[in-house]
């Protein structure tokens, strides 16, 4: 029975994983970002992020731990080194998974697992617009601002204009566009009164 045994296997023994994830592992660590199927992305999310964890804490035995599970020397100097300075305020989650689609072969799920502090184009500030609604709320917000933008004039008399409700301006645009035409009375001739 195999209760409580939630980690995947990937079909393949004890030694052959354990070396395929210390691969893998090595590999994200030195070019910090992989393509991979999504069950192996997963496995291996398990894998390296308690490693990256150790190597917040610079000391021999953390090295030697990490080195047990890499078995590389350059990829444990440069995670203790580079990747370690990175990580060094964040509390998890040095991993993100991105899913890209199925494999032509044999449709399975493929997916780029990376580092997250090194992926520049989403570290980026992205400036975030405002969103509006469609209703009188937001009209009323965004009214400030562009009378803020344009040029106060010089000091009038305040003006005895009625402020107009949205459904009054509306009522009032259509009355505008409309045309007007004129009616011509007809009056009745003689003989049609006469009938």
């Amino acid at each position: 029975m195999r209760h409580n045994k939630k980690f995947n296997h990937l079909g393949r023994t004890s030694s052959h994983r354990s070396a395929l994830l210390s691969n893998m592992a090595c590999s994200l660590i030195k070019h910090k970002r992989i393509t991979t199927t999504l069950a192996k992305a997963k496995a291996l999310k398990m894998y390296v992020e308690p490693l990256i964890n150790k190597s917040k804490e610079d000391s021999t035995h953390s090295r030697r731990m990490v080195f047990s599970s890499l078995q590389d020397k350059a990829v444990v100097a440069e995670l203790f080194r580079d990747v370690a300075e990175k990580v060094a305020t964040r509390q998890g989650g040095y991993t993100r998974i991105l899913k890209t689609g199925f494999r032509l072969g044999d449709a399975a799920e493929m997916c780029i697992i990376e580092l997250v502090d090194y992926n520049e184009n989403l570290l980026k500030e992205k400036v975030v617009k405002k969103k509006t609604t469609r209703r009188a709320g937001a009209k009323k917000a965004d009214a400030p601002v562009v009378a803020a933008t344009t040029p106060a004039p010089a000091k009038e008399e305040k003006s005895e204009e009625k402020t107009l409700t949205v459904d009054e301006q509306k009522v009032e645009a259509t009355v505008e566009k409309a045309p007007v035409t004129e009616e011509k009375v007809v009056e009745p001739t003689e003989e049609e009164k006469k009938d």
